[in-house]
């Protein structure tokens, strides 16, 4: 499937209506969403006849299109976030999984062995401090092969240094910024969608980010 084909399917995914501060929910753009699956599926071949788990899957956009390129099971803490995924998955006729738990507690024993790549758009900390690392860790600890997940650039040298300790190679993939877009950076909008966001836009530099095992 063409790049721009597969962003086109993926901008009739409904998102949140009433996104939910506590758990960070930014949607993941389909214009974002669709360069992520192609880069990884392309480029490094982790989707095609892979099994995806989407961690924090929301509405569902990277889960949709890991299963119009693979398969895939979402994983998500908000039942209405996973009510949205699954109207989605029932709109393009996809048929999928999804699981309600909170992945910073949940023991995920059973997953191991069966899904080859994690991807996800995990929150960034903001809210509850050090929630990114802790999904990051255990989707590492879950995936058979690699881990594609997006955090923000401030936070690089740390989350190398800590890919290291878990005996993880780590590559930056791209530096996502609103205003650039090339081959490899992407466009990556913080609607104004929360009280507290004074500004129309906040502007936020985020790396794409592969870990490898």
């Amino acid at each position: 499937m063409k790049l721009k084909e597969l962003e086109g399917i993926l901008q009739d995914c409904a998102v949140f209506s009433d996104p939910k501060i506590q758990y960070e929910q930014y949607p993941t753009t389909a214009h974002l969403a669709a360069r992520m699956l192609y880069t990884a599926d392309t480029v490094y071949d982790d989707i095609e006849d892979k099994v995806i788990g989407d961690f924090g899957c929301g509405c569902g956009v990277l889960s949709i299109a890991a299963n119009i390129l693979g398969a895939g099971i979402g994983f998500d803490i908000d039942p209405d976030a996973v009510a949205i995924a699954q109207e989605n998955c029932d709109q393009f006729d996809i048929s999928m999984d999804f699981v309600l738990t909170d992945l910073t507690q949940a023991r995920l024993d059973r997953f191991k062995g069966q899904i080859d790549t994690i991807i996800m758009n995990p929150p960034f900390g903001t809210k509850t401090k050090g929630v990114d690392m802790v999904l990051l860790k255990k989707a590492i600890e879950i995936a058979g092969t690699s881990v594609y997940s997006l955090h923000k650039t401030s936070t690089r040298d740390h989350i190398m240094k800590k890919a290291k300790e878990w005996g993880v190679g780590c590559e930056v993939l791209a530096e996502l910024k609103a205003s650039l877009y090339y081959q490899y950076m992407y466009i990556f909008d913080v609607p104004m969608m929360y009280k507290f966001h004074k500004k129309k836009s906040v502007d936020i530099a985020v790396d794409f980010l592969r870990f490898s095992k």
